[in-house]
């Protein structure tokens, strides 16, 4: 007879195909019929926060939902971080944990319900009745509010006689948010009015706009206003025609589109919450540009929006393509549509299409005669395969993969850690999002202090990935950010400053290939691997003794406000 774990496993597995975790007395059962009586892939990661990781950087690669499972007590709070990171960033997924028996917490037992609660994500406790529905509402819960949630098996619970399991209905997800009554209807016509009238429209674009699918319906936007386009770091190559793409706003940015983007009179924001690195700190828009956004969010999410319009990116954007093309808003062309506003052709784009090549080239080496960065950055963009998914852990480094690693689309570029401020999350990424996009190759860029952080999963990544992935480590001995930001302040830089790593070596006692770069001709070995199938190849992980002394531009933008 069915358990009530199997009942999870079972209906869980018509929902997700891949779950990521470490095993352990709390999740036991539910493994052990996952394994047995369905087709989800299981994988296996060494650190309970991996688990949660994988299962994250899966949906941001596009892979759809997936599931991370632990044991209770330790187990589960060893993934509260990543479970922190998936809640900031709106990621959903599904956490499976075993729990304390419902009779009464053992010695070791804590309030996970409460710990849960504590980093913004909401648990569900299946019972012996209602295992397969409780599963289906906390599936219904992590996609209807972009959130993870955690499904929780109490230890007492888990083996008890469910019967048979019930066929449980899909779950309830609300249809795309559309403006609605007379304010929200006369916000669209008054914003299809003021991007007619604007003479240097903008089209800034986030990752919620990815994930609406608005690309399409924002590519006609921008051609039909004569607009430029931008996007946040979570959302670059959203826009379908690349020539009027200033690219990646904040300090990720070329220099030159941020000229051009605060020379905008009207700037229409879809799909992006305008964080401090997308805002430049609050310098991204001139005073006088009217700055309009368009989101799902309640209201707006900053002080520099003087106009909001609550909807979907993709449907308001079709809205707004609509009234346009039916010259409903003043402004009409010969051909009755409204007029180009003509920006595209007036403005001076020279250095501001370019992406990697607008960034500085770099030197061979850096005055302290470490690798310069920048240069690395440059030369390893070169090499690396066109079909792949970058995946970002957080420090100082991230300006050089962001800057000079162009991708095709959102999806193709994981800042897992960022939404939450954290390190250590890169090496679990990688399974992840192998698992999302098998064809492509995976790269990691991680630096040394969270490359340490996350060595339990760097076994994980070589397993998983093999010769579809490969990691770049920034070493520069140091916790990088802290020292560019603190050190310059005069603290004590003893307590930000690493014993340099062999990261070769570590990756190489896993079964990956680890290549010490101490010059730019060692990088050759980069171009040797993609030459080859991915089948032929180990993975690869370069160990990049990079200078410390080169600042990124976003770091320096940190430091400048911070002074």
């Amino acid at each position: 007879m069915p358990t009530v774990s199997a009942h999870v496993a079972h209906t869980l597995s018509r929902f997700v195909d891949h779950v990521f975790g470490v095993m352990g007395n709390g999740n036991a059962y539910f493994l052990d019929a996952l394994e047995r009586d369905t087709a989800v892939q299981y994988t296996a990661v060494r650190h309970e926060a991996g688990g949660v990781v994988a299962a994250d950087a899966h949906y941001r690669a596009g892979g759809g939902l997936a599931a991370a499972t632990a044991t209770y007590g330790a187990g589960f709070t060893n993934t509260l971080t990543a479970l922190a990171e998936a809640v900031q960033a709106q990621v959903p997924l599904v956490l499976v944990v075993g729990d304390g028996p419902t009779s009464g917490p053992r010695a070791w037992d804590v309030d996970q319900i409460a710990l849960a609660s504590a980093v913004g994500a909401r648990t569900y406790t299946v019972g012996r009745t209602d295992a397969a529905a409780t599963t289906v509402i906390a599936i219904e819960h992590a996609l209807t509010y972009r959130v993870p949630t955690v499904l929780a098996i109490p230890y007492d619970v888990a083996t008890l006689e469910a019967g048979p399991v019930p066929a449980a209905p899909e779950p309830r997800l609300p249809q795309p948010l559309a403006p609605s009554g007379p304010f929200a209807e006369g916000a669209v016509h008054d914003l299809a009015a003021l991007l007619a009238g604007a003479e240097r429209p903008l089209l800034l674009a986030g990752r919620g706009a990815w994930l609406a699918g608005a690309g399409p319906a924002l590519g006609e936007l921008a051609e039909i206003t004569g607009a430029l386009t931008a996007s946040t770091a979570l959302g670059r190559g959203l826009f379908p025609d690349a020539r009027f793409d200033l690219g990646v706003t904040g300090g990720f940015g070329a220099e030159r589109a941020m000229e051009l983007i605060r020379e905008s009179d009207v700037a229409v924001v879809f799909g992006a919450s305008l964080n401090q690195f997308t805002m430049r700190f609050g310098a991204l828009f001139a005073p006088g540009t009217r700055v309009v956004q368009v989101d799902v969010a309640p209201t707006a999410t900053h002080a520099n929006v003087g106009g909001y319009i609550r909807g979907d990116a993709a449907v308001v954007a079709g809205q707004l393509v609509e009234l346009l093309r039916a010259g409903r808003t003043g402004g009409t062309s010969s051909t009755g549509g409204t007029a180009s506003s003509g920006w595209r052709e007036t403005a001076d784009l020279a250095g501001a299409l370019d992406g990697a090549q607008a960034r500085h080239p770099g030197d061979a080496l850096a005055s302290d005669g470490r690798l310069d960065p920048r240069s690395a950055a440059r030369r390893i963009a070169e090499l690396l395969p066109q079909n792949r998914v970058v995946v970002c852990d957080g420090g100082h480094f991230m300006g050089w993969p962001n800057a000079y690693w162009p991708v095709a689309a959102p999806d193709r570029m994981l800042m897992v850690g960022t939404a939450f401020q954290s390190i250590g999350l890169g090496f679990a990424s990688v399974p992840g999002a192998v698992r999302a996009k098998p064809d492509a190759t995976v790269v990691l860029a991680t630096g040394d202090g969270g490359g340490l952080m996350a060595l339990a999963d760097l076994e994980t990544a070589v397993r998983v990935a093999g010769g579809h992935g490969l990691a770049v480590v920034w070493n520069d001995a140091a916790y990088g950010a802290e020292v560019n930001l603190y050190g310059l302040k005069g603290l004590a830089e003893a307590p930000m400053l690493i014993p340099e790593v062999d990261f070769a070596a570590l990756a190489s006692a896993v079964g990956a290939h680890g290549v010490v770069v101490r010059a730019l001709d060692d990088l050759d070995v980069l171009g040797e691997w993609a030459a080859r199938s991915a089948g032929e190849r180990p993975f690869l992980l370069l160990d990049l003794r990079i200078s410390g002394a080169v600042l990124s531009p976003h770091q320096e933008e940190i430091i400048r406000v911070n002074s």
